[in-house]
């Protein structure tokens, strides 16, 4: 299910940078704003998926809704030919996206066994990953069929994500930790929520409590600072492009490469995590990022984006799936999807507090100006967080 969703989304992702800059005329300036508002969207709606899959104890229902939501957004790109309609289907789209993350990832925590987290979540970022790969190819093979054609593209996203509901419809099981820390597998249909076990429902006093843990915090803190300093793939692409390392031709297929070398390394660094610890893999995959920013500024032509794509694909292995794997031991078994949202949602603002303050620097003055700015920024980042980051207690393989 992950894996067709993940072609549906990246068809546009692929495609919505050329969308926006060469179809819509966006300045950076602009590109930036969409941008955050790409990963900021998220932020919210991702503490109330997590928080309302705890309460209601329906992560299948709350992360079914996230994935109808996008698909519906596929269709509202369609009559866009301006900035704010873009920006409407793109808020959807990523609302979508927040709602449904955290119940998922609840899944996955709550089926997989405590000491394979990191393998369990590498396997789901891997499938993922595949259909990242996917997604470009399809996108660049519709636009060489027919060149400019971007709404033929959102309607093949748009029944690809149909296809992806069905599917998570009907063959997603709904797994919620019993009175005992047993499973309890049900479909979206079954049992009255809260009546199976009397428990209490969760409040925003619980939620509250979390910032009390004192791992949880450091983490939270640590993958905060960190994300704000981090350059969108768009944005980085479009570097490529500025600096003539790759032609306007080939942009989908960036993608593409990125996602060839997250699908190669997600579960070996997912395996690597559970071994020697989730916040050390954690922490060194916002290294690789910086050597990828070097390397898109540093080295020149297609060795340069060559070298970027493969550190920043190497980065997404080792901490897309590996956060979550390192959170979700440090949590309450009843508040896993709460916690796990709450992390992604600081790594959503984060992510849109750097587009905005990119997109600025490459108004104000150029790209590769702009890369050097958050070279620097994430040097002092990962400086700050990596203390954070070993002083807070790394589960490998305790049980919950």
């Amino acid at each position: 299910m992950s894996l067709i969703t993940d072609v549906s989304t990246e068809m546009v992702t692929a495609v919505l940078p050329l969308f926006a800059t060469l179809a819509l005329g966006l300045t950076p300036l602009a590109y930036g704003m969409l941008d955050g508002l790409y990963q900021g969207a998220t932020v919210l709606v991702r503490l109330l998926g997590g928080f309302f899959a705890d309460r209601l104890r329906r992560p299948k229902l709350v992360a079914g809704a996230g994935y109808a939501l996008g698909a519906a957004a596929k269709l509202m790109l369609l009559p866009v030919t301006g900035a704010g309609a873009l920006s409407a289907a793109v808020g959807v789209d990523r609302a979508g996206k927040g709602l449904r993350t955290a119940p998922r990832d609840q899944l996955i925590a709550t089926a997989a066994p405590a000491d394979r987290l990191g393998r369990s979540f590498g396997v789901h970022r891997a499938l993922d990953a595949t259909g990242a790969l996917l997604g470009p190819i399809v996108a660049f093979g519709l636009l060489a069929l027919a060149p400019g054609d971007f709404d033929m593209i959102f309607v093949v996203s748009f029944c690809a994500a149909v296809l992806g509901v069905l599917l998570f419809i009907q063959h997603v099981p709904e797994h919620r930790a019993g009175r005992h820390g047993g499973l309890k597998q049900g479909g979206l249909e079954d049992d009255v929520p809260g009546s199976d076990d009397g428990a209490r429902p969760v409040s925003l006093r619980d939620v509250a409590a979390l910032l009390r843990i004192g791992g949880f915090r450091r983490l939270l803190c640590a993958a905060a600072v960190l994300s704000a300093a981090t350059i969108g793939d768009g944005f980085l692409y479009l570097v490529l492009l500025d600096n003539d390392a790759v032609t306007t031709r080939w942009f989908p297929l960036l993608f593409v490469c990125t996602s060839l070398v997250y699908l190669a390394l997600a579960v070996p660094f997912g395996r690597v995590s559970d071994r020697y610890g989730r916040n050390r893999v954690f922490a060194a995959g916002y290294g690789l990022l910086l050597c990828a920013y070097l390397a898109a500024i540093l080295t020149g032509g297609v060795a340069g984006a060559g070298l970027s794509l493969l550190f920043l694909g190497a980065y997404y292995a080792a901490t897309d799936g590996v956060l979550p794997a390192a959170a979700a031991p440090l949590l309450p078994a009843e508040l896993t999807a709460t916690g796990i949202s709450v992390v992604q949602a600081a790594v959503a603002a984060g992510r849109a507090l750097g587009a905005v303050a990119f997109g600025a620097v490459w108004t104000a003055a150029e790209g590769e100006a702009a890369v050097w700015t958050f070279t620097a920024a994430l040097t002092v980042a990962l400086i700050t967080a990596v203390p954070l980051i070993t002083r807070a207690r790394d589960h490998r393989t305790e049980t919950r």
